[in-house]
């Protein structure tokens, strides 16, 4: 028979022995990737609120444009000139890039999209880019929707499907060029395809059958993905303001879990106050079930009241709304003129903003950054 201090002997060294094989499995596991590392960051901040977005934000603004010559001062920002800090997200736009244009459909160039990018991930923000791709196959913009075979021309088989491959490319070649100065890739929430479940862009509900659609995502992110290897993109789904989702709904076009980081809405008042409340408390609703029944984020992904026609707007209708869900961010559209959808010192909203600003559940880029 053994003696005690033998079996205890063989248990120390089996106690060992599971132990650096657990200590290897751990060394084993890769470390995170950087949209990995984004999520993470999204469902840390959460908790405190919801974050603060704006698009275009260093380009153009009410009283002001850096658009063309760029020669607007680096610090340009319509938020950051109301309340004194940066929005804690902004958004960027690739249409145009599929084509090789040196500007974007916004007259942007695509070498400033890239520098204030990167700018604004080194100092703490976080970024997102959406694409509006010119349609191939009738050569319009993305809101050309006279044809109803444009997703099917590019999918495998399709007549302009070679086309579309040089418009991956040139998507791919971008992102490529998104690293910080010690060469590490900059994570973006990136949001293809959204609005689908509208009609005014070529890829619409109309405009393609579920599957088709289905498809052109696919074809989208397997090239991005796989085929390119970037792992820096947050894959989001971000369907417009519908009021009446169900899960039947909502999944006829959903591109899967194993595809999607981010669920998103985009939601501006177009109509009534109280028809945009009611249905965005709706979709809300659903969406933010959805989105922990799935383990999914959470977002506003666009939103706004076009030219601020109410000053109080944003904390009286948009805030109360937002307040009672689990929200990562909400992103307003951009400031151009004549055209706008954010504060600016000059706009009788400025004092409202500030409000927001101040609210303790409201995150601009000093909350993300120290918090």
């Amino acid at each position: 028979m053994w003696s005690r201090t033998m079996k205890r002997s063989i248990f120390i060294v089996g106690i060992a022995a599971m132990m650096m094989t657990a200590c290897g499995r751990r060394q084993a596991e890769p470390a995170p990737t950087p949209s990995e590392q984004l999520a993470a960051r999204l469902q840390r901040l959460q908790p405190q609120g919801y974050m603060m977005g704006h698009q275009d934000a260093p380009f153009y603004g009410v009283a002001w444009d850096g658009t063309y010559t760029g020669t607007a001062p680096s610090d340009s920002c319509d938020v950051l000139r109301t309340v004194g800090d940066y929005p804690a997200v902004m958004g960027f736009d690739l249409g145009g890039v599929e084509l090789g244009d040196a500007k974007n459909l916004d007259s942007v160039p695509f070498t400033r999209i890239h520098d204030e990018l990167i700018a604004h991930h080194e100092r703490g923000g976080i970024v997102t880019l959406s694409w509006h791709p010119h349609n191939p196959l009738t050569g319009g913009t993305a809101w050309d929707v006279n044809d109803t075979t444009v997703v099917r021309s590019i999918l495998p088989g399709g007549s302009r499907h070679e086309k579309f491959q040089t418009w991956m490319k040139r998507v791919g070649d971008f992102i490529a060029t998104l690293t910080t100065s010690d060469g590490q890739p900059v994570p973006v929430v990136f949001r293809p395809w959204h609005e689908n479940n509208g009609s005014w862009f070529w890829w619409g509900h109309q405009l393609c059958t579920d599957e088709q659609f289905h498809a052109l995502w696919n074809m989208l992110q397997d090239y991005l993905r796989d085929e390119r290897g970037f792992s820096n993109l947050l894959w989001s789904y971000s369907p417009n303001l519908d009021g009446q989702w169900t899960q039947q709904r909502f999944l006829r076009r959903y591109p899967g879990n194993d595809r999607v980081t981010l669920i998103g809405e985009d939601a501006y008042q177009w109509g009534t106050e109280d028809d945009f409340k009611t249905a965005l408390t709706a979709d809300l609703t659903f969406l933010s079930q959805f989105a922990r029944d799935n383990g999914k984020l959470l977002a506003l992904t666009e939103c706004g009241l076009q030219n601020m026609t109410d000053a109080t707007w944003w904390t009286r209708v948009l805030k109360p709304v937002m307040d009672q869900y689990p929200i990562s961010y909400f992103l307003l559209w951009r400031n151009f003129r004549k055209e706008y959808f954010g504060p600016a010192p000059e706009l009788p909203c400025a004092a409202d903003f500030r409000k927001l600003y101040e609210a303790p559940n409201t995150l601009f880029l000093k909350e993300i950054t120290n918090p």
